[in-house]
C-alpha cells in the first residue's frame, strides 16, 4: 500500500517548478528582445498585443494574490453581448478592445 497523500509545501513547489519557470521567463525576455532589435519597433509596441503583455508583466509582478484571474481578465473581452457570427474571426490571445 501506498503511503498516504501529502500536500506540497511551498518550497516543494519552488524546488520542483523553478528551473521550468525560469525557461518560460527568459524566453519571454527573448521575445522582447527580438521586439526591440528589429525595425518597426514603435508600430509594435504601440500595437494592443504588446501593451497587454506589458500590463500583464505589471500584474506578474504583483505581491499579492491572485494574479492568473488578473491576468486572464486583463487578456480578456469583457463583453457580455455575444456576436452575430464569429465567421471569419480569429483569436489573437488578447483583446483590442474594440468592443464595449
Amino acid at each position: 500500500m501506498s503511503a498516504p497523500y501529502s500536500p506540497m509545501q511551498a518550497i516543494d513547489v519552488l524546488d520542483t517548478y523553478f528551473i521550468e519557470n525560469r525557461s518560460r521567463i527568459l524566453d519571454i525576455a527573448s521575445f522582447l528582445d527580438r521586439i526591440d532589435r528589429h525595425e518597426g519597433v514603435a508600430a509594435a509596441k504601440a500595437d494592443y498585443r504588446y501593451q497587454a503583455l506589458q500590463t500583464i508583466l505589471r500584474l506578474l509582478s504583483a505581491s499579492e494574490t491572485g494574479r492568473t484571474k488578473a491576468i486572464q481578465m486583463a487578456l480578456s473581452d469583457p463583453s457580455t453581448e455575444p456576436l452575430d457570427s464569429a465567421l471569419g474571426l480569429r483569436a489573437y490571445g488578447a483583446w483590442d478592445g474594440s468592443r464595449p
